[in-house]
């Protein structure tokens, strides 16, 4: 339970993480910075297992436009605010949201279960997935062996 005290630091910290790793994770997919000479030696496939179970992997990601979140369930606001309004951005495309992907990625993977994130996630657009293990990937990827958030 975070006090008055702490709780803009805990929002901070958690819109600070989910900025840097959806900018990396934007680099990474549009090849890196324009002065690369070939292939990062980071990155490359992989494959999740999103919330309901179906597979998730680098292919569903090219040619379509992706909205990423990184938070957690526990978050007290900015979480579900950011959900409920990219729910509502689905909810507004219609039917051109099918060509969307939508991710919910936790930053708090031990206490955010499959089961967790399904039942958390059951509140917003069906379309809003939560692969799991992306920062267990991200920190194969990386090769940052002790990286935290």
């Amino acid at each position: 339970m975070t006090d008055s005290k702490t709780r803009p630091l805990v929002v901070v910290a958690a819109f600070a993480a989910s900025l840097a790793l959806g900018l990396l994770v934007t680099f990474w997919l549009l090849g890196g910075w324009s002065g690369a000479t070939g292939p990062a030696a980071i990155g490359g496939p992989f494959e999740l297992t999103d919330s309901g179970g179906a597979r998730v992997t680098d292919a569903a990601l090219k040619g379509r436009p992706s909205l990423v979140f990184f938070g957690y369930t526990h978050c007290p606001d900015v979480c579900p605010t950011t959900l409920f309004e990219m729910s509502e951005l689905l909810r507004a495309m219609g039917p051109d949201a099918d060509k969307v992907n939508a991710y919910f990625i936790s930053v708090d993977p031990e206490r955010d279960t499959p089961a967790a994130m399904k039942d958390y996630l059951s509140s917003f657009d069906p379309r809003l997935t939560a692969p799991q293990d992306v920062i267990g990937w991200l920190r194969r990827a990386l090769a940052v062996p002790g990286l935290r958030l």
